[in-house]
């Protein structure tokens, strides 16, 4: 791999782990809304929906974990 296509992977990466950072914080204020809920609202369509966002939150997270981990794999 050339020294040129090595900088814009590593740029890719870079701007993954910035994403990756937004997604996280997301997750977290997701969850403390989430953990704050009254019990009244824990059967809701309210609960149901925040759950599935942080599940796809979650998952998201995983994903960018494992495109930089292929990105960095495919520079060495």
């Amino acid at each position: 791999m050339t020294k040129k296509r090595r900088k814009k992977l590593s740029n890719a990466i870079e701007l993954l782990e910035k994403s990756l950072q937004i997604v996280e914080i997301s997750l977290d204020e997701e969850q403390d809304c989430l953990d704050n809920i009254p019990e009244n609202l824990e059967s809701s369509n309210q609960y149901e929906s925040m759950e599935n966002n942080v599940n796809y939150l979650e998952d998201a997270i995983v994903s960018i974990e494992e495109a930089i981990s292929k990105i960095e794999e495919a520079t060495l």
